[in-house]
């Protein structure tokens, strides 16, 4: 072995702070020599020590790695001459295992990091198509039961006529047990901040008009707004009409009629 191969392997220790004294003089005047490669090999030590140091996690050594150690520490004070220059108590091939176990349990606290991760984000996604595909079946119930009340023999037809003449006009179906579905076309979008109110209107004197729903067409200006559950049936109720009320509805009209269909 040359005399800079066994510098060489005093590096990791010199970056450890493990050298006696006269190791650390002869290291440092071989470094004074001009040893480029020596130079460059203890700064990439001591980086890799510097990191170490931040990515391990506190952790106290097991009683079996602390007996080993100590034991080691034993051996080699027995070991050594009287009279012999002390040298460092933890042999290079230990320093060495544990800047491995440090760098090894560094690893794997970020593979664990990174794996939780990744298992989170597959679970986002899970509950986020389970959440698309509970919407879409409320979708298909809703279409499915409007489908029902207009098609079904039982359903009465209520035409919902315009006060201006250039409006289309609406339409609405009465099912006794299923509810109510109002239907127009080119229906022109309310001002904003403003919605459509279905009412129903009552055959008592004196009876206020009851709130069934509010609606907005869509941006092809269709309407198929259902109400499943009336709260009136269809006997009681003389006539329906449709306003404009402010965002969320109104308990009592405030606007005039803007369709109104009468019930025979």
């Amino acid at each position: 072995m040359s005399e800079h191969d066994q510098y060489r392997e005093l590096v990791e220790a010199h970056a450890l702070d493990a050298l006696d004294a006269q190791e650390r003089a002869d290291f440092e005047a071989h470094l004074a020599a001009g040893c480029a490669e020596c130079a460059a090999a203890l700064a990439e030590a001591r980086y890799l020590t510097a990191q170490l140091a931040h990515l391990a996690p506190e952790a106290q050594p097991s009683d079996m790695l602390r007996g080993r150690l100590m034991h080691t520490v034993r051996s080699e004070a027995r070991s050594a001459p009287a009279g012999a220059p002390a040298k460092s108590a933890v042999p290079y091939w230990l320093w060495a295992g544990i800047a491995a176990l440090l760098l090894l349990t560094a690893y794997s606290t970020w593979d664990d990091r990174r794996l939780q991760d990744e298992i989170q984000s597959v679970n986002d996604k899970a509950a986020a198509e389970l959440k698309q595909r509970e919407h879409l079946q409320r979708e298909l119930a809703a279409a499915t039961h409007e489908t029902n009340i207009l098609t079904d023999p039982d359903s009465r037809k209520v035409m919902l006529i315009p006060h201006d003449t250039k409006m289309p006009q609406m339409e609405a179906m009465w099912h006794p047990q299923m509810g109510i579905c109002v239907i127009g076309q080119k229906i022109a979008p309310p001002a904003s901040g403003r919605v459509l109110q279905l009412w129903l209107i009552p055959k008592k004197a004196g009876g206020k008009p009851m709130p069934v729903r509010t609606f907005m067409p869509d941006a092809n200006g269709n309407i198929v707004a259902m109400a499943e559950h009336p709260p009136d049936i269809l006997t009681d109720v003389k006539a329906m009409a449709i306003t404009e009320e402010p965002a969320g509805g109104s308990p009592q009209p405030t606007t005039t009629p803007m369709w109104v269909g009468g019930i025979s």
